[in-house]
């Protein structure tokens, strides 16, 4: 499953971004939690996290990770002023006290033109840390 997913996300197939379209069930979402053997968010934005943190199930993403089992993996890219802030800091600290795994953000050019902290992994070493879910 965890092959799948990252080939789905790597390449044009089709993904899931909305629960509420006509041609699958509302459920779906439920399926796709009950089926991950990892749920990866990268880039994980500010926005993500606290949604994340607080519970906020608005959207397919949020759905999903709030009805799964399966690990959770955040490789967080963001401005560096907002990865330091404390609503930031207080929300990564809730997803760790519930389990969730951080890769990153390491510091070098943002899109932003900072090049501060905030810059995401290398997508090669988070597709690797992401195997490393499938040898558990």
């Amino acid at each position: 499953m965890l092959l799948r997913l990252l080939c789905r996300l790597v390449s044009s197939s089709r993904h899931h971004q909305h629960l509420r379209r006509k041609d699958e069930l509302a459920s779906g979402h439920i399926e796709l939690a009950d089926n991950a053997d990892l749920v990866l968010i990268a880039p994980a934005t500010a926005d993500i996290l606290a949604k994340l943190a607080h519970g906020f199930a608005d959207d397919a993403l949020t759905s999903i990770v709030l009805a799964t089992e399966a690990p959770l993996l955040l490789a967080p890219a963001m401005n560096g002023k907002m990865w330091i802030h404390s609503a930031t800091v207080a929300n990564v600290e809730i997803l760790r006290q519930r389990g969730a795994n951080f890769i990153g953000p390491e510091k070098g050019m943002l899109a932003c033109g900072y090049e501060e902290i905030g810059r995401l992994w290398p997508v090669d070493e988070i597709v690797a840390k992401a195997l490393e879910y499938k040898k558990r």
